[in-house]
């Protein structure tokens, strides 16, 4: 009998650890991969995304009748990937422009926050080009999933040009804190649950979203749907 209750109490303590580990698997998989489907919501989309203004780091025709709004994280292999994709759909399409707003994943990339305020110092000395050549190469040689050493950030600043004296002045500073602390709370808002997570906007209205890292060809078919 003593056996049998042993064998018992083991056999739940299994069952218990298969549950949690599932659990904590799940919580793991915050991104969403790129190989949901990406439909036209036509008019049920009810995400509210703050407007685009003078504010964001947008690259593409600011005069664009298509925007899309990404929430990203410079430590999520999903963004890496996605990032190489909007540059190429931005590249080839003069009517879209592309905004990226941060959303780092402290779970999942305890890096990532800091990251993103590196990226706020470069653009504060260089303008929005800077921004976006930091981060570009942030997504060129990290690792991804909080693989990246914190003294590659000084020299990401050296590469693009900037003055590394001033750069790591403002990244001791946390002065970019609430600023991307408010593009944490505007996505949260907006639904956003995992990073990448995108938003097709036309003239100013939220149309669409793109889940998470889809293909180029899922993110032109979806495009050249829109009149």
């Amino acid at each position: 009998m003593e056996n049998n209750n042993q064998q018992q109490i083991v056999g739940a303590i299994i069952v218990a650890g298969i549950i949690i580990a599932g659990a904590i698997l799940l919580k793991g998989t915050n991104s969403p991969v790129g190989n949901q489907p990406l439909v036209n919501n036509g008019n049920k989309v009810t995400a509210q995304v703050r407007p685009v203004s003078a504010s964001d780091h947008i690259i593409g025709n600011t005069k664009a009748k298509i925007v899309i709004v990404e929430y990203s994280d410079l430590e999520c292999p999903f963004c890496k990937v996605f990032h190489q994709t909007m540059h190429k759909i931005v590249e080839s399409n003069s009517s879209v422009a592309w905004v990226y707003r941060h959303y780092p994943i402290p779970q999942l990339h305890p890096k990532a926050f800091h990251e993103a305020e590196a990226a706020e110092c470069a653009s504060e000395q260089g303008g929005n080009d800077a921004f976006w050549k930091y981060i570009d190469r942030v997504f060129e040689i990290t690792p991804a999933n909080n693989g990246l050493d914190v003294a590659e950030l000084p020299k990401i600043a050296q590469a693009v040009g900037l003055n590394t004296i001033l750069f790591d002045l403002c990244l001791g500073s946390g002065k970019f804190k609430e600023k991307i602390e408010g593009d944490i709370d505007d996505g949260v808002k907006a639904g956003v649950n995992g990073t990448p997570s995108s938003f097709i906007l036309v003239n100013g209205k939220v149309i669409d979203t793109i889940p998470g890292a889809q293909p180029y060809e899922a993110v032109m078919q979806r495009l050249s749907e829109i009149k």
